[in-house]
């Protein structure tokens, strides 16, 4: 290039921002030519350049143009290293927190089954009175549909989870598994890690194929594991085969760890219906798809098969169809309470990316205010519209896609963070959520399209500027007359969307704080509870009862015992039975909630006991006698003692002996229930307890010491006895509060996101306005203001967007507070001291936001004022 002239490379270079136009200038003859022709003789904007628009941005681009954007656009960047981080920050929050929900949406809702050919393995459920879902057959149905469908190449089943106690070297270990038909492997089509599934003539053969992750953790990865022999329960199983790894079965969350063959589901689990009782469903059924067959001709099928059983087995089969869909999806009957929670997520976590976007917007908005003289010189040395847009769009998708790989480093981390949360369940669950192919593609998306979008309207903006205005170091981007900018626009948004976010977060809060308090009716501490399961062990009732009997005798003379007893199920875990008992007064059917218990129970647990005796050693042939609740007392008898009166529920009839105060038995948010506690020395072969026995221990000391001595003398009266659950009861009452904890969390760092979001901007624009004005500020101070007439000015202007914003996001929160209304514990949705306290503490940080940058406003200096630019 000569000096004071341009040659042909040096206008490409400049037009297409490979050069550093400061330090090229064109000669003084050229470029009042370019001037003259490019302004005329106004200082409107040109609006002489070719149509633009995200097609033609991107239309004709050839690869040294691209290069040139590119190489541009890095050198740019990298001398903007705060800019940079303050947008890749900014995307990467709002990216990672849509993407940690979407790999939630992916775990539960889209990934597949993981076995061979998801597409053709079928679940298929029973209904009843048409749509409402049983979700499992009985053995007679299950061998009706798998001999008379011309559907399925095959038609497996299997028994959902089956306790158990694996002995061999060490102590013993409870674990749970599935009992499944011969074809139960070859239908899924899955492949083994080691051995084979189950054959054909090994339905009612003791063998037994391990998951990967029992086999790794109990056997140490013996390779060698294959036809020995080991105690399951009692009983002697043969290892066939070691599944594949991350393989838990056909349902979506449960966590079996092991595989035995149907036929001897009664060995592990004697309280099984009768496999000739056709009323009573118990199995799951999977059918793999022929060949060609479609899911809806299968469906035909299996409807002419339900009117056929209809006709055949009125007594049982009338009214009742089947229901098909892809294994491993969610369960029709918890569907519609995962996909609200997950909707609710997904309404807070896009605030956040739209906080977060208008974040980017306004900081890009900034940037491109900076670049007013540069993108004039650009266009009056004859760029094109579309040229400035692709290289802004350029220096957007490149900040956008910095911004979703550190979304994508944060989803991983927060992914694994999820997956150490354990939910409170009595049976293992698999909540594992993890980021895959899905997730990775919805993130690189959710970074183009953000960068795309977000990006184009101050490339926009930014590309056609007052040149006259920009030229002379004005503000190129504002028009004359307009007060309403896109930057006090997106600030408003900003602010509105926080708000909603923050209403959100202080509802969970406020109900996480009133479910710590709610008064659980039992004692909250010094409790220890651990469970035992002599069932598996082939223990009868009688002999359970000695077993347990003489526990508690042992247990009670250990050093700082207080009292003890023993129950099926403790309060809120969720593994006790309900049965509809009758009503006198009314004549209806009430559910009520039913506890085994042992003599001591209620001192023990610190349950009040209002009126009549606790249990004593009743007989298992005599009249069974049962302690109730206060409400159940008030309920079915309201003007009459209940002491002595008799009830009948699930064909059984219970004495009253004594009634006790009410507590909370399935959730802490619950109504009170009606509550009836049995005697557990009267329970019968047919009413054993599912999960096992557990006793409770009343203590005093350290819990770790006791929980020592009390499994030496469980190993003393059985050394092969399986001790699992052992907790206090405050860390029972924690994972009580599992989903309000969860919920108060996650919204809380939500809300914290947001609100971070939301300051910067307004502080953003605030920081602009008091540069853009630095002369006008200047020259007031120079003519006699006030410095705090100057101060309120900045701050009035912040706090008028902030009103607006309130006036606008208080109709929203509500709105989604009564969508929040079924997660919320002890507190209603439209909770005064939320929608109180949140907008005080919003106009707060925004008023501290809009002080910093006011406060400069103050300090500066007249002459340097007249002096600017």
């Amino acid at each position: 290039m000569e000096s004071g002239c341009w040659t042909d490379a040096g206008k490409a270079a400049a037009l297409n921002g490979s050069a550093t136009l400061p330090f090229v200038i064109p000669s003084k003859a050229e470029g009042s030519a370019v001037l003259r022709t490019r302004l005329g003789n106004s200082t409107s904007d040109p609006g002489t350049t070719a149509p633009a628009s995200p097609y033609l941005a991107m239309r004709g681009i050839t690869m040294s143009a691209l290069r040139q954007n590119l190489t541009y656009s890095f050198r740019r960047l990298s001398r903007a290293p705060g800019f940079v981080f303050a947008v890749v920050l900014s995307i990467g929050l709002g990216i990672a927190a849509n993407s940690t929900i979407f790999s939630m949406v992916s775990r539960f809702v889209l990934r597949p089954a993981p076995v061979g050919d998801p597409a053709t393995l079928m679940a298929l459920h029973t209904t009843h009175d048409g749509d409402r879902c049983c979700n499992s057959f009985s053995w007679p149905l299950y061998t009706d549909v798998r001999d008379q469908n011309h559907s399925f190449s095959g038609v497996a089943a299997y028994f959902e989870l089956v306790p158990a106690s694996i002995g061999g070297s060490g102590e013993p270990e409870r674990v749970w598994g599935q009992s499944a038909t011969s074809n139960f492997f070859d239908v899924s089509q899955i492949r083994m890690y080691l051995g084979r599934g189950f054959l054909p003539s090994e339905e009612h053969v003791p063998v037994i194929v391990l998951s990967h992750r029992l086999w790794q953790r109990r056997f140490g990865s013996d390779p060698f594991i294959l036809g020995k022999s080991i105690p399951v329960s009692g009983h002697t199983y043969t290892v066939v085969g070691v599944a594949p790894p991350g393989f838990r079965g056909l349902d979506l969350i449960l966590d079996p760890e092991f595989w035995v063959p149907l036929g001897n589901v009664e060995q592990l689990a004697p309280s099984v219906p009768s496999r000739t009782a056709r009323g009573f469903h118990w199995i799951v059924a999977v059918g793999r798809l022929k060949p060609g067959v479609t899911q809806s001709q299968a469906s035909a099928e299996l409807a002419t098969l339900a009117q056929r059983f209809a006709k055949t087995y009125p007594d049982s089969d009338k009214g009742g169809g089947f229901r098909m869909e892809l294994a491993g999806s969610l369960p029709p009957r918890d569907r519609s309470t995962m996909l609200l929670f997950i909707t609710a997520l997904s309404v807070v976590v896009l605030l956040v990316l739209g906080i977060a976007c208008a974040n980017v917007a306004n900081l890009l908005l900034a940037q491109s205010a900076s670049r007013q003289r540069e993108m004039a010189v650009r266009i009056a040395l004859g760029a094109t519209r579309v040229q400035l847009l692709r290289q802004m769009l350029v220096e957007s998708l490149m900040l956008a896609l910095g911004g979703g790989f550190f979304g994508a480093l944060l989803t991983l981390w927060a992914t694994s963070a999820l997956s150490a949360f354990r939910v409170p369940a009595p049976v293992p669950l698999d909540t594992t959520v993890s980021i895959d192919w899905r997730v990775l593609l919805y993130t690189f998306v959710l970074s183009v399209g953000t960068g795309l979008l977000f990006g184009f309207g101050p490339a926009w903006i930014a590309s056609r500027p007052i040149l006259a205005s920009a030229l002379k170091g004005e503000d190129g981007l504002v028009r004359p007359g307009r007060r309403l900018t896109l930057r006090n626009v997106l600030v408003v948004a900003q602010i509105v969307m926080s708000l909603v976010l923050l209403c959100a977060t202080g509802l969970f809060l406020r109900s996480l704080e009133q479910a710590v308090n709610i008064d659980v009716g039992f004692r909250s501490r010094d409790v220890l509870m651990l469970s035992v399961d002599p069932r598996v062990h082939g223990y009868t009732p009688e002999r359970t009862t000695q077993f347990l009997e003489q526990l508690r005798e042992r247990v009670a003379a250990i050093p700082g015992v207080v009292s003890v007893a023993a129950t099926d199920s403790a309060p809120l875990s969720g593994g006790n039975r309900s049965d509809g008992f009758q009503s006198k007064s009314t004549g209806s059917y009430q559910s009520v909630e039913l506890y085994m218990a042992t003599p001591g129970y209620f001192e023990t647990m610190g349950i009040p006991r209002l009126a009549g005796r606790d249990f004593a050693h009743e007989a298992p042939n005599c009249t069974k006698v049962a302690v109730v609740n206060r409400a159940f007392a008030e309920h079915f008898f309201p003007r009459e003692n209940p002491i002595g009166q008799r009830v009948v529920g699930g064909g059984v009839t219970y004495e009253i002996i004594g009634v006790a105060e009410n507590i909370k038995s399935r959730t802490l948010g619950e109504e009170t229930r009606y509550v009836l506690f049995r005697s557990l020395a009267q329970s019968t072969a047919s009413d054993p307890a599912f999960l096992g026995y557990q006793l409770v221990v009343h203590f005093q000391g350290s819990s770790s010491t006791i929980a020592g001595a009390v499994r030496t003398q469980i190993h003393n009266l059985d050394p092969a006895m399986a001790v699992y659950n052992a907790e206090t009861m405050q860390e029972h009452l924690r994972r009580a509060l599992f989903l309000p904890r969860l919920a108060g969390t996650l919204f809380g760092i939500f809300g914290f996101i947001g609100l971070v979001l939301a300051a910067i901007g307004l502080y953003g624009v605030m920081s602009y306005g008091v540069s853009r004005r630095t002369r006008e500020i200047g020259i007031r101070i120079a003519l006699g203001a006030q410095l705090s007439a100057v101060h309120r000015l900045i701050l009035r202007q912040g706090m008028v967007l902030t009103v607006i914003a309130m006036v606008l996001g208080l109709p929203a929160a509500f709105a989604l507070a009564g969508v929040l209304s079924s997660f919320l514990y002890g507190i209603r949705p439209h909770d005064t001291l939320t929608f109180t306290l949140v907008p005080i503490f919003l106009a707060v940080v925004s008023l501290i936001a809009c002080w910093i940058p006011a406060r400069r406003a103050t300090r500066i200096d007249p002459q340097s004022a007249l002096r600017y630019e």
